[in-house]
């Protein structure tokens, strides 16, 4: 079985199944990642209608190229993928988790030494426990990547990357709430891939 949702951002659509397809997030923008790590984000990037695919548990949320409409390309996207996951093809091979790990753990090394280390790991895990859940049901997600001086920077993926919305979520929702929570922020920024 498979299935679609709309999601806030109109240029993002997700596909649901009723199957596992990768534990976790794999988030695929660049070829050559996909290229190594996903033959079914490598094949979907190959398409001129794809711009990024991202995974999580069992569906996959395609964005596409802004200048293709959904009605002529969502019954192509959703035949492929159910063939594809018929077939049990590849989706992420074994691996990409722990490079994934390596790759954020180099991001984020030394961030959580220090006074502001503290302040830093309490962001983390406010935007894991309260905002997470809320933008993955949109087929996104969001991921801390720094604070520095009052300013917590993060990363929108999936649904939630260069969505219209995401600016007033982050701006409304996310920054309100981690001021709030923690008086030493000051603004929530987006970091883009």
């Amino acid at each position: 079985m498979l299935y679609t949702e709309q999601t806030p951002n109109p240029e993002a659509l997700k596909y649901v199944t009723n199957r596992l397809l990768y534990k976790g997030i794999a988030d695929f923008k660049d070829a050559d990642i996909a290229a190594e790590w996903s033959p079914l984000a490598n094949s979907l990037l190959a398409l001129p209608y794809i711009k990024s695919v991202y995974f999580n548990n069992n569906y996959v949320t395609i964005m596409k190229e802004f200048n293709y409409e959904w009605s002529d390309i969502m019954l192509k996207i959703k035949e492929f993928l159910k063939t594809y996951v018929e077939q049990d093809g590849v989706i992420v091979k074994d691996g990409y988790a722990e490079f994934a790990a390596q790759e954020e753990a180099a991001s984020v090394a030394g961030q959580f030494t220090g006074e502001d280390g503290e302040i830093a790991r309490k962001i983390k895990d406010l935007i894991d426990m309260y905002v997470k859940p809320a933008v993955e049901s949109d087929g996104g997600n969001i991921e801390f990547k720094s604070y520095d001086k009052g300013v917590v920077h993060v990363q929108m993926q999936g649904s939630c990357s260069g969505c219209p919305s995401s600016t007033v979520t982050l701006k409304t929702g996310i920054e309100g709430m981690l001021k709030r929570m923690v008086p030493e922020v000051t603004e929530v920024v987006q970091e883009m891939a």
